[in-house]
Formats: structure tokens, sequence, C-alpha cells
């Protein structure tokens, strides 16, 4: 089968295996903390929900700064695998804090700067596989679905991550689920400095640097990125609100908000691998709508549920799109800047950290003053004006192929 031949052939990339597990590293030890933020922030610490969106967003924004910094140095200055190393240990020192620390303003400096350090962590591992796909001379047309296969694998780690951290949250609390964070981290850093090479900053160094305002102001980028802040926010909003849509509307518990985060990886795994294999065959920009078209159905249904399992029926669905705005959408910015992958990862991945802002801000105040059932509808009306917003703009493909025949 021709897919199964195209897997082997990325998979003899140099350095592609050691990354992939790398990535599932980074995603077992972010599945530990993710799906129970607003649980810590809320039921632990005893934030209020605007607190609590207020603590999250002045994070969000400080790691917005951050991580574009150091997407820059990574393009240019320091190898990817010296910032990999500063990023993890960065991320180490933070949970080790969070274990002990209970107080409003020391967890907000923490989470500033410690985890806005450890959140270039995800773009520079997917800038350094995207370099190696590079090195290896991969056909252009093959990219979505390199890249697909590689984010497939931080889905497989999610489809243990949550259920694992629910089971050590129940038994040793809070404190013992970010020692075990730590320790994958810490994990994470000795396994760069055993297993990545250091390549050569300039090898990746644009030979002319790309006008970043023009690129951004045009209709049809604009357009893109403002669909995507808004799938981002809904996706934050809907993150922190799901554990407590569970645990205070359905009456659900810590495991039932573990299984409602693990099973989508389940189905992300295969829905990665068929999109990846589409993205190569038709325009990506119509599997995007796709995709943002399925979270609005998700979220229409999702609206409706009376039971923890009543989620779980539906997550395929939440699978589907995730595997599509989250997995071709990176390989989709990175070629619209093919010489600065680090540049355009990040570019990308501030969009999410922009609408995640907002998302934060969001949540705080709906949930406070309307409820968690809300929420939900909030996220459903977000996907379905990104939905409206890409039907409107036309793909303009002059910039893209303008770029690219200047590195032929």
């Amino acid at each position: 089968m021709k897919f199964i031949e195209q897997t082997a052939k990325i998979l003899k990339i140099p350095e592609y295996k050691s990354l992939i597990l790398l990535n599932i590293l980074f995603g077992i030890s972010a599945s530990f903390i993710f799906p129970y933020n607003s649980m810590f922030g809320i039921d632990e610490v005893g934030m209020s929900n605007i607190s609590f969106g207020v603590f999250m967003t002045i994070s969000a924004i400080v790691g917005i700064f951050i991580s574009t910094y150091i997407g820059k140095l990574s393009d240019g200055r320091y190898s990817r695998k010296s910032i990999l190393l500063v990023v993890t240990i960065s991320a180490f020192i933070a949970y080790v804090l969070y274990a002990y620390v209970r107080n409003y303003l020391l967890l907000l400096f923490i989470a500033s700067f410690f985890i806005g350090i450890a959140s270039s962590g995800f773009p520079q591992v997917f800038a350094y596989a995207r370099e190696a796909v590079d090195r290896a001379k991969l056909p252009s047309k093959e990219m979505p679905y390199a890249m697909n296969l590689f984010r497939m694998f931080f889905a497989l780690s999610w489809t243990v991550g949550p259920a694992l951290a629910a089971f050590v949250l129940l038994r040793y609390d809070f404190t013992g689920l970010f020692l075990v964070a730590a320790s994958g981290y810490l994990l994470i850093f000795f396994f760069i400095i055993k297993f990545l090479k250091q390549h050569d900053p300039q090898a990746s160094k644009p030979k002319a640097p790309v006008n970043l305002k023009k690129f951004i102001i045009r209709p049809y980028i604009f357009a893109n990125l403002f669909a995507f802040i808004l799938i981002a926010s809904a996706n934050t909003v809907n993150m922190m609100n799901m554990p407590q849509f569970i645990t205070k509307v359905l009456n659900g518990t810590e495991a039932n908000v573990g299984l409602a985060f693990s099973i989508p990886p389940i189905f992300e795994i295969p829905f990665m691998l068929g999109f990846g294999l589409l993205a190569a065959r038709i325009d990506s920009s119509v599997l995007i709508k796709l995709g943002v078209f399925i979270a609005t159905i998700y979220f229409s249904i999702l609206m409706f549920v009376e039971a923890p399992w009543q989620i779980y029926v539906i997550q395929f669905l939440s699978a589907a799109y995730i595997s599509i705005t989250n997995g071709i959408a990176i390989s989709y910015f990175q070629d619209f800047i093919p010489d600065e992958p680090g540049t355009a990862t990040t570019l990308y991945m501030n969009t999410s950290k922009i609408g995640s802002t907002l998302g934060f801000l969001l949540f705080g105040f709906v949930s406070e003053y309307f409820g968690y059932r809300e929420v939900v509808i909030l996220c459903m009306i977000f996907m379905a004006i990104a939905f409206g917003v890409l039907l409107l703009f036309r793909k303009d493909k002059s910039f893209v192929f303008q770029r690219r025949r200047k590195l032929v």
C-alpha cells in the first residue's frame, strides 16, 4: 500500500525516530498538566473563575513575547538543541515549584516566566522535525503527511496521559501530579543531551528575511489568522471548561475528566494519517474548512449533554476537527515561510496563544456570570464565526508561489 511505503520512507529520515520519541515524552508531560489547569487554580488554590482567567491571561501574554523571541533566536543564532535544553529545564523548575506553591502572585510569576519559556518547546520540536525532513529532500507534496505523522505521536501520548494523571491526582493530589510531570521534563532533558544532534543554526538562517508585516496584512492570511485565533480561543475555553462542566454540572469525577480527554486522541491517530494523506492530494484550505465545520457540529451537540458518558460518545468529532486544525495547519503555515520554519511555526502557535489569551478571560467571566453550559455555547458561536470567515475569503496563492520560485 502506498501510505505504508510513504510512512516507511519518512521513518528512515535521520533523527526522525528520536524526534518521535521526544514528541511522545513532551506530549505525556503536557497531558499531565493541561486538562487539570482549571481544577488546580479554582479548586486547589481557591481562585475565583475570574481571577483564574486573569491569571492564565497574564501568563499567556508573557508567553507570547518569550516564545516569539526564542523562535527568532532558533532561526538564526542558537541551535534548537540548546534551546530545547533551556526549555525543558525551565519546565522542570516550574512544575517542582507548582507542586508546593499556593500563593497567587508567586504562581503567577512561575507561570509567566518559567512556563512562558517552557511554552516554546512544542513549536521548537516541530521546527526541528521540519528541518530534519527538509534535509532529507522530501517532496513538498509529502510534507503535510510527514508532519501529520509526527503530530500523530503527540496525540498518541494523550491517549494515556490524562488517564494516568487522573490516577495520580486521585491518590497523590496535585503535589504528586506536578512532581510526576516535572520528572517527565527532567527525563526529556537527558534524552535531548543523549540523542539529538547539535546542528549549525546558520543552516536554517534565511538569505533574505521575510517581511512579516506584508505577509500578515494580506486579506486571506489575515482572515486565516483571525479564524485560527477564534478556533484557539474556543479550544482553550473548552479545555478550561470541560473539567468544571463534568464535575460541577454533570456531577462527574476526576476519572471522568481523564477519560474525556483520553478518548479523542485514540481517534486522532487514524484521522491524522488519513487527513495527512488527503492534504497531499487536495487543497489544505478545503480540509481546514471541513475541520471547523465539524467543530461547530461538535459544540452544538455538546451543549445538550446530561451525563459524562454522552461526552465520550461524541469525542470522535472532537478528534476529527483537532486532527485537521492542529495537524495540517502547522505545515500549512510553514509553507508560507518555508525558509524560516521556526518563525512560521511560532507565528501559528502565537495565533493559538492570542486565542488562548482571549479564551482564558472569556472562560473566567462567562462561567462566573452565566455558567459552564453557556461556555459551551460560546465555543459553538466562535467556531461558526471562524467557519464563516474562512468561507468568505478565498486563497491568494501568489505570495506562496512567489516565495517558492525564489527558492528554486
